[in-house]
């Protein structure tokens, strides 16, 4: 700053006064943290059901899991994609999304996925709660889509921390 200009500055404030302290914008509140009530529902259902049946039975019995493999694909295989014990490569979320959105973007994800040699990817696709009536309607198309593509060998639904049954774990094809 030259001479001027700091001249200029301090006359154009020579008359300013420090505000009271009652006259200070007082600082915000910490908003409250978040309750995630549906993960807390998830976790205290899987809870008591592990408390009542062995964790085969409970995984098998639940309606809202989805699980497919290709015949070749053993049961030892299948326990470890349950477990998340492959590490997860890509993951794309499409829940919010309509079907005919979503289509093309898991396509191009699997495809770009499977070029990528990638082994286990996560799709997101929601648990379908705001469907209404109608249901899980995108949950269900990605199982029907899934299932048409040679390149997936198998998809289970995730662990609760990886989405629980609104995401699956997908084993894919590789060269």
């Amino acid at each position: 700053m030259s001479d001027d200009d700091n001249d200029l500055f301090r006359r154009s404030i020579s008359g300013a006064k420090p505000l009271q302290s009652s006259d200070r914008v007082p600082k915000p509140k910490k908003k409250p943290a978040p309750k995630a009530r549906f993960t807390r529902a998830d976790e205290e259902k899987a809870l008591r059901e592990t408390l009542e049946d062995d964790i085969d039975t409970i995984e098998s019995a639940n309606a809202e899991n989805m699980r497919f493999h290709r015949q070749h694909v053993g049961a030892r295989t299948m326990r470890k994609l349950a477990r998340g014990k492959y590490a997860v490569q890509a993951e794309i979320d499409l829940h919010g999304m309509t079907v005919a959105e979503a289509r093309p973007r898991l396509a191009d994800f699997i495809d770009y996925s499977v070029k990528q040699n990638l082994l286990c990817v996560r799709i997101v696709h929601g648990k379908g709660l705001g469907s209404g009536q109608r249901g899980p309607v995108l949950k269900n198309s990605v199982s029907r889509w899934l299932r048409k593509w040679d390149s997936v060998l198998a998809f289970v639904s995730a662990r609760q921390v990886d989405g629980g049954t609104g995401a699956v774990y997908v084993l894919l094809q590789q060269d």
